[in-house]
């Protein structure tokens, strides 16, 4: 990447229709994860005008009614009448549930656990830097802001004519790789069809924009686009159809490193898509918190069925304080990469994972509990190790 340049990220809310499918996924998985934490849970969710679609595969001991998760899930969000294009009180919803194949089963049960195989193959990617406080690109931790501020004022009745679909984006300017300014901002905001574009941009601007990005990057040249077709009441599922794994961007790094490709929601940990990537998130922020380097971009890859990743590779984009080949090293002596090791160690079994499936689920110190991943339990060891 170049030292100057233009950066955007992206961000929904909880109810763009891809996040609803999301939120019903991991509220599946949760619901089975609190009863029995060793469930098998593949969990996809489609959702459309007035129909929800659940299926995947499942195995487990345990009964949840997915309905009632469905149902609960969509009026949480705030889709409560049908006025809003969607309800979750008289939607249709549909399951079509099978059981995990036995094929990919005997691939990751193992009475040694240790020795407990990937439940795909794949590469995941995960990355830190000392650009903000949650360790994320300033990009994407703006775009998540003014995401969850246009749901705060939403449901705290401050702009009480919002309803629950929309989106935000952020372009800042780099140079020499700092932000120094905020070059566009979009806000788009689904609202009530007498609500003005003239009253939702400057509520927009005073109460969602205003509160969350820093007065620093923002002069008269930024562009500040709000409802920028003029009109946003219809919205969610009826607007546009929503599937699980659609908005594997937002869940990330907002497009500011590669991305191998897997979803996150609706997957057990046993699904490499998921704790894999977790983990190198985990890895890469203890290393930039010890201060090893101001950016770390790790990647990982697995067999299925084989418990050791196939490779492990780091890049610092030249910002280490000691050699990418070093802190490889120490990767390897303090990070076990073994899918059952990372889930013991990040305890993955447990449910957490809905709160997750919207604003993203790395950098979230906004939750009362802190992801597992999101500890930096491993900096003094690193420094020690590295001699600093």
């Amino acid at each position: 990447m170049a030292e100057n340049f233009i950066f955007s990220s992206e961000s929904v809310t909880e109810g763009h229709p891809d996040k609803v499918a999301d939120q019903i996924s991991d509220g599946v998985l949760d619901a089975i994860l609190k009863d029995d934490p060793m469930g098998r849970v593949a969990c996809e969710v489609l959702v459309s005008t007035g129909l929800v679609v659940v299926a995947g595969e499942i195995s487990t001991k345990t009964y949840v009614d997915i309905q009632k998760i469905a149902r609960e899930t969509i009026n949480e969000i705030g889709y409560t009448r049908a006025k809003y294009g969607f309800d979750g009180d008289t939607c249709a919803v549909l399951t079509a549930i099978d059981e995990q194949s036995k094929d990919i089963a005997q691939g990751v049960d193992n009475d040694v656990e240790e020795k407990t195989g990937a439940g795909d193959q794949g590469m995941m990617f995960g990355y830190a830097t000392n650009e903000t406080k949650e360790f994320m690109p300033m990009p994407i931790t703006l775009s998540h802001a003014l995401a969850r501020q246009l749901t705060k004022v939403r449901k705290d009745g401050k702009l009480a004519y919002l309803r629950p679909d929309g989106k935000t984006q952020v372009s800042l300017r780099y140079e020499n790789r700092k932000a120094v300014h905020a070059d566009t901002i979009v806000v788009s905001a689904q609202h009530h069809p007498e609500a003005t574009l003239k009253q939702i941009r400057a509520d927009i601007i005073e109460h969602v924009i205003t509160p969350i990005v820093p007065e620093n990057l923002i002069d008269s040249e930024t562009q500040i686009f709000v409802n920028p077709t003029g009109r946003f009441v219809k919205g969610g599922p009826m607007a546009d159809s929503g599937l699980t794994g659609r908005k594997i961007i937002v869940d990330t790094y907002g497009g500011w490193i590669p991305h191998g490709g897997g979803a996150f929601s609706g997957k057990d940990p046993t699904k490499v898509d998921r704790s894999g990537a977790y983990m190198t998130r985990y890895a890469a922020k203890n290393i930039v918190a010890a201060g090893l380097a101001d950016e770390c971009q790790i990647q990982v890859a697995y067999a299925i069925g084989v418990a050791e990743p196939v490779s492990l590779n780091i890049n610092t984009f030249g910002t280490g304080k000691i050699s990418d080949e070093k802190i490889v090293k120490l990767l390897r002596e303090f990070f076990d990469f073994r899918p059952a090791a990372i889930i013991r160690n990040l305890d993955l079994r447990k449910p957490q994972y809905k709160p997750l499936a919207a604003y993203g689920h790395m950098g979230r110190i906004d939750l009362p509990v802190l992801p597992g991943w999101e500890r930096t339990d491993r900096v003094k060891d690193l420094r020690e190790a590295a001699g600093m």
